[in-house]
Formats: C-alpha cells, sequence, structure tokens
C-alpha cells in the first residue's frame, strides 16, 4: 500500500525526484525543456533544479547542454541495492528458475510503472539479467498486474483516474477485475496476444510486498500450477 502524504508534502523535493526519474528513465540525454515538457513543469523551475543536481554530481550536462544521469546517481543506485539486500538474495533464486526454460524476471512497482532489476531470457548469461531492460507500464506486465492487486481498489482508481490504460481499453472496472481475480489465485497470469503469444505467471515477494516474480514464455494452462509452486518457494526463499 502506498503511504498517504502528510498535510504540507514538500513539494520542491517532490519536484526534484520527478525530475530525477524522468532523466534516469530517459533512453538517451535529454535537454531541460524536453524534460520540463515531459513532466507538465515550469522550465525555469526544472533548470534549478537540474542546476542543483549536476552541482551534487547526481546528473551530468553534456558537451551539448543536454543533461544524462551523472556518477551520483550510479552511486545511489549502487548504495540502495546493497542495503536492502534484495539483489543479493534473489540472484541464487533466480538462476534456479532458469531450470524451466522461461524468461525470469524480477521487478518492482512505482506508481503505474515496473522498474525490471532482473530479466534474462533462455540462453543468456544471468549476469547479463541485472539491469537489462527499463521501465514498463505496470498493466502491460505480470509483474506489475501482481503488484498492482496488492493495492486497495481506491488507490487504482486514484492512480488510473481520467486515463488510458495500456492492455485495458476498457478502463478502470476492466482492470479492477483482473486484480481482483489475481488477488483471490495468489498469483498472476497474464496473456500477451502480440507476435510472441505468451503468457506470464508471477507471484508477489516479501512481508510487505516490495517485488514481483515472474517466468514468461509459452506456458500451457496445464502449466501454470507447478511455475507458481516454484515462484512461491523463490518468494519465500528471497523473503
Amino acid at each position: 500500500m502506498r503511504a498517504k502524504p502528510n498535510a504540507q508534502p514538500n513539494q520542491s523535493l517532490i519536484d526534484g525526484i520527478r525530475t530525477l526519474q524522468a532523466l534516469a528513465s530517459a533512453p538517451e540525454p535529454v535537454r531541460c525543456r524536453e524534460l520540463a515538457r515531459q513532466l507538465g513543469a515550469d522550465t525555469t523551475r526544472i533548470n534549478r533544479l537540474l542546476k542543483t543536481l549536476a552541482y551534487m554530481g547526481i546528473v551530468r550536462q553534456t558537451s551539448d547542454r543536454k543533461y544524462a544521469p551523472g556518477p551520483g546517481m550510479h552511486v545511489l543506485a549502487a548504495q540502495s541495492l546493497f542495503a536492502s539486500g534484495l539483489i543479493r538474495r534473489a540472484l541464487p533464486e533466480l538462476e534456479r528458475l532458469r531450470r524451466f526454460g522461461h524468461t525470469v524476471a524480477m521487478g518492482v512497482l512505482w506508481n503505474d510503472s515496473v522498474s525490471y532489476l532482473f530479466h534474462a531470457p533462455p540462453g543468456i548469461e544471468a549476469a547479463r539479467g541485472l539491469g537489462r531492460i527499463g521501465v514498463l507500464p505496470a498493466t502491460t506486465s505480470g509483474i506489475g498486474i501482481v503488484l498492482l492487486s496488492q493495492l486497495p481498489d481506491d488507490e487504482v482508481r486514484e492512480l488510473y483516474a481520467n486515463r488510458d490504460i495500456p492492455m485495458f481499453p476498457e478502463g478502470v472496472d476492466s482492470l479492477l477485475t483482473t486484480l481482483s481475480v489475481t488477488r483471490a489465485q495468489g498469483f498472476a497470469r497474464v496473456h500477451v496476444a502480440d507476435e510472441r503469444d505468451h503468457h506470464i505467471v508471477a507471484v508477489a515477494t516479501g512481508a510487505p510486498v516490495v517485488a514481483g516474480l515472474a517466468m514468461s514464455g509459452w506456458i500451457p494452462e496445464t502449466a501454470t500450477t507447478e511455475l507458481v509452486e516454484a515462484l512461491r518457494g523463490a518468494a519465500l526463499a528471497i523473503g
């Protein structure tokens, strides 16, 4: 469940983190004006925030005056992963899950997106699965669905109020129906109807929940129970 804001949330801190997150998600260096337009914010304010972050070394400015992640951002990422111990505990379990021959993934939910900490298709080294892909809309992901199902319905409605929802063109009520089924069965099974035509099976891990684990590929209905049990065993070991 997401924490509720206090009576006087610090808007400057909120804007700074939103700016940092948008920059971290950009596939290439970005100009201040473009970042402000993406955030729907005042260009002067975003410029001031970027200058402050650059002064701290968290972002850097390129020779063509665009902004990109700086060494401080990588330090923060490494420190947070080390402090949580999540990756350290998860890697052996994620490696064991690869015996099924499916893509194995672990991700976390932030607002309406899933950030993949690990994503390893069959045939690649496990180390290459770290940070392999970035951020995706939560409703397009089995991990996203199982983590959204941990939220109360009113929070989900607030999150997607007056917005199009990827994979749920009928709107939030359709999404809530899927989340209700996911809560009841304790796992997500998602059909991805694209050229791959594959399925994703996912469970949550942590108490309280901090991440989701998934396997994806051609997964017939009859294989679901075995994969869910394996994912739950891994989730229990990760803690």
